[in-house]
């Protein structure tokens, strides 16, 4: 019996040798797993850390809207893309360039609209020929109040913005407003609003997807402009706007 007794003294310690080295190997490989990713970080987390213009934390696919939008102006399809482009290309060409007027160019197409058809239709009886089944054309309901109810939401966004602005709680935003105004302002001198549009029509196709291609430099190159313009505004707001005496005003608003 004391024999027996002992040899499961013995098989006992053995079994808690081995779940004690189990715990002591579990430690030591997960003490190590984390001193490597000290040393040598993941992928994903290296991702986290790295600077994305205008704060962006979503790809740019998602930035953009998402869907077939999204798809067009980053080149998913590139017959599409093509095909959109080249089409605000000729009217930009037949509008400015050729000087033609879009509600000439809307009556003369509806013109030569009614005149194929209503031919086609009288004729029909005379060449044995079915006549031209006109589809019944009708706006649905829903997407006009949906693309309403979006409008309404975006229009009342800029208004709450330009209140806040006028408001003087950020001048901050209150000198890139209205820099950012004073710049379009010159340059809707250089050209008229179809020009305008077109131009930015285009970029909106150039202009992401270049940026998706380039995407780690240009945020780089990115970091260092908005280190260098915070080190600007620093000085901008020593020198200048920290001089702006700002006691009378309050003191106004108290009484």
């Amino acid at each position: 019996m004391a024999e027996h007794h002992e040899h499961d003294e013995s098989k006992g310690e053995s079994l808690l040798d081995k779940i004690s080295g189990k715990i002591h190997d579990h430690d030591s490989s997960s003490s190590s797993d984390s001193d490597n990713e000290k040393k040598n970080p993941s992928p994903s987390t290296l991702k986290s850390k790295v600077f994305r213009l205008f704060g962006r934390e979503k790809p740019l696919h998602n930035v953009l809207g998402g869907g077939k939008p999204a798809d067009v102006f980053l080149w998913r399809n590139k017959k599409i893309s093509a095909t959109v482009l080249g089409v605000a290309t000729a009217s930009w060409i037949l509008f400015e360039l050729l000087e033609y007027h879009l509600l000439t160019l809307v009556c003369h197409l509806a013109i030569l609209a009614l005149a194929v058809l209503f031919l086609w239709s009288n004729a029909s009886t005379f060449i044995n020929k079915a006549p031209p089944k006109i589809p019944q054309v009708h706006i649905p309901e829903e997407p006009v109040l949906q693309i309403a109810a979006a409008l309404r939401i975006e229009i009342n966004r800029v208004f709450a913005v330009l209140r806040d602005i006028a408001s003087g709680k950020d001048l901050k935003k209150f000198l890139s407003v209205i820099a950012g105004l004073w710049v379009l302002s010159i340059v809707g001198s250089w050209a008229n609003f179809l020009t305008l549009f077109y131009i930015a029509f285009v970029l909106l196709h150039t202009v992401p997807v270049l940026y998706e291609k380039y995407e780690d430099r240009v945020d780089s190159f990115g970091e260092k402009a908005l280190a260098e313009f915070k080190k600007q505004y620093a000085v901008f707001d020593a020198k200048v706007l920290s001089k702006i005496p700002k006691g009378a005003l309050k003191n106004k608003k108290k009484d």
